[in-house]
């Protein structure tokens, strides 16, 4: 079996970060520069050096995944793209990086998890929608080879493995070349610019893939769109929620969230770890989110939420308050309606 599949690595960090860089600013964008033109041992220096001083700094660190992958050190790159994404579960775009880098060994089924969460986070992120779609493609591709291999003469599975195989190999043949001629894509085509790189094997010997490895650098636009970045957050929330993730739900209240009851915030915490690990599923809808800006760091978030779960289904308004804390968007009052 021959399936060429392409994946593609996220062409920015997500609007959520629209920070500037005060400190080691210089270093950071020197080692973008570097990285840019290919010289990957000077820029991790340059990174490493940056994020001595500000070690938690996304854009950073989404930067220095990237480089140690271009290096070839992909079990480093998927521990530095797993943490991201613990750390910044509402970002979208080190998910969908983390899934190509597990799509690369063939943990597929983790790279389907890594991809649902980035479309959960940012429903409209169109690069994980189509990454997705090839992940579903090759688990498919593989599923009709075995089945040939239990029967050869299924005129059926010859045909739809046969057509998945030509997809691929006319989808990675067109794009490749024009990644290889125009390393900026254009909007139009669904990336805000990026540079392109690509590499063979890495799926499997029989698979060869082109990967896009693109840097750290903000959307364009995302300094102003404030309001996409506070929705981002909420979304993130419920998907952290929808997935039972206790630990990443919690994460996105701040120190001095006002519980609803006057409980001390260890007692809420408890409770709500309970009522959110017991349902065998769960899953939370947001619609109609409306954004109020009270202030620079302040914002009002209005929206219908419906609760599916085993036992139980409900819908409501809800209103949140929102907090800018550092560089993320942070819950400081929950108040139903």
């Amino acid at each position: 079996m021959n399936v060429y599949k392409r994946f593609s690595l996220s062409a920015a960090l997500c609007a959520l970060l629209s920070f500037s860089l005060p400190g080691g600013a210089d270093e950071m964008q020197d080692a973008s520069n570097l990285f840019k033109q290919g010289q990957s041992a000077q820029a991790l220096e340059k990174i490493n050096a940056f994020l001595a001083g500000k070690p938690k700094d996304a854009q950073g660190r989404f930067l220095k995944g990237l480089i140690v992958n271009e290096q070839g050190n992909t079990n480093e790159a998927i521990k530095i793209f797993t943490d991201l994404t613990g750390d910044y579960p509402e970002l979208p775009e080190p998910y969908n990086n983390l899934a190509v880098l597990l799509a690369s060994q063939g943990q597929y089924d983790k790279a389907r998890q890594a991809l649902e969460m980035a479309i959960r986070t940012h429903p409209s992120y169109a690069t994980a929608h189509e990454n997705l779609g090839d992940i579903y493609a090759k688990m498919a591709s593989q599923a009709y080879d075995r089945a040939l291999k239990l029967d050869r003469s299924n005129a059926a599975t010859q045909t739809k493995l046969a057509m998945i195989q030509d997809l691929f190999a006319d989808d990675t043949r067109g794009k490749a070349a024009h990644a290889r001629s125009n390393p900026v894509l254009s909007k139009s085509e669904g990336a805000a610019p990026a540079i392109a790189a690509e590499t063979g094997n890495i799926l499997e010997p029989a698979a060869p893939v082109a990967m896009r490895l693109t840097p750290a650098e903000k959307s364009a636009g995302s300094a102003t769109d404030k309001s996409s970045e506070v929705l981002a957050t909420v979304n993130a929330w419920a998907a952290a929620w929808s997935s039972q993730n206790v630990d990443s739900y919690l994460s996105f209240y701040a120190d001095d969230f006002n519980t609803p009851g006057g409980e001390s915030r260890t007692a809420w915490s408890a409770v709500r770890k309970e009522r959110i690990s017991a349902p065998k599923s769960i899953h939370i809808d947001i619609s109609n989110a409306t954004v109020k800006f009270n202030d620079s760091n302040h914002a009002t978030v209005k929206f219908r939420q419906s609760y599916k779960a085993n036992h139980l289904k409900a819908s409501g308004n809800k209103t949140l308050l929102m907090v800018k804390s550092g560089d993320r968007w942070l819950i400081q009052e929950e108040r139903a309606r």
